[in-house]
């Protein structure tokens, strides 16, 4: 698990170098742009490229702060503005240097427009029968082009950064639903009666053989940490992104918490004799066993929001990606 937090930082890192370099890259072309003397009406578009590479720059420095590293916000905010300037750049650049610019904007537009899209079929059209060199009367559908392939990009990280946040959420609720049901067990001595049976043999809770608190802190806990390990078990079906996103870390924690009060709710369900033959359970060990084994059947519901999660973060395309549709 920790080799999984260790590649997924890595990941982050390099995500966050290469788009670095990108930024330095568009400032060194805007630069010279303006070294060459834009004309007075392309004066506007080169002010705001340069606020909008500033604005990147400054939305990676914001990385390191907690509730925006977690949902992957300076990501986002720092994307939509290099691809702003990024369109911007184009429509400044002097004719001499269009030139290979086609074939790189034909490849970022496969990768995230549909193969029907009609600025992609016009804009490759356009290169077959030039030679694939993009020339100026080509530059406005090539700025359309561009401009499209990157609002689609923004769309499949943006889905991936909102189921982020959902799960983020749900972590949090869960956390105070099973951290609220600890405080009532330990203020009202019948809620944790509800975690105790009552065999032949006399009365039996999972600690010792009177209701307190601490069977519900037991119970959750124990529940946690078997939701834990079948968690830690499953991570293995978990690809990661490079993207800078916490969906695998996200999804682990999330599991602690619905751990916690499926035992919780298991031995409710126990004890109020849901499960025919199994409304006494004889000694702690066996109390404690079944909040294990509960904790581990939240895998039946986490295992559906994995395969979404696996969902989302593949609609991500990048260039290692295939064309796939």
């Amino acid at each position: 698990m920790d080799n999984d937090g260790d590649v997924a930082g890595q990941r982050r890192s390099a995500w966050c170098a290469r788009l670095g370099a990108h930024i330095a890259e568009l400032q060194s072309q805007l630069n010279r742009i303006k070294a060459l003397g834009p004309a007075p009406a392309d004066a506007e578009v080169v002010a705001k490229a340069d606020v909008q590479l500033e604005a990147a720059r400054q939305a990676l420095s914001d990385r390191h702060r907690l509730k925006k590293r977690v949902v992957g916000v300076y990501a986002d905010a720092a994307l939509a503005n290099v691809h702003e300037a990024e369109v911007g750049i184009l429509r400044l650049l002097p004719a001499g240097e269009l030139g290979w610019q086609g074939s790189r904007i034909l490849t970022h537009a496969r990768l995230h427009l549909a193969p029907d899209d009609q600025c992609l079929v016009n804009l490759q059209a356009a290169l077959e029968r030039n030679g694939n060199l993009l020339t100026p009367d080509l530059r406005d559908l090539a700025v359309s082009t561009l401009h499209a392939a990157n609002q689609a990009e923004e769309a499949e990280r943006a889905r991936v950064r909102s189921f982020g946040q959902i799960v983020a959420a749900s972590v949090v609720m869960m956390t105070v639903i099973a951290a609220a049901l600890t405080v009532w067990g330990f203020l009202v001595t019948g809620v944790a009666e509800k975690f105790c049976f009552n065999p032949p043999e006399g009365k039996v809770c999972p600690i010792g053989d009177s209701a307190q608190g601490g069977d519900l802190l037991l119970v959750q806990f124990i529940g946690a940490l078997a939701a834990a390990l079948a968690g830690a078990v499953s991570l293995r079906k978990i690809q990661g992104t490079s993207g800078p996103y916490h969906i695998a870390v996200l999804l682990l924690v999330l599991r602690l918490p619905v751990g916690a009060l499926s035992a919780a709710l298991g031995l409710l369900l126990l004890s109020g004799e849901f499960l025919p033959g199994l409304s006494n359970l004889d000694t702690e060990a066996q109390i404690v066993a079944w909040a294990a084994g509960f904790g581990i059947l939240q895998e039946t519901v986490t295992r559906a929001v994995d395969r979404q999660g696996q969902l989302v973060l593949d609609n991500v395309r990048g260039p290692a990606r295939g064309f796939e549709p």
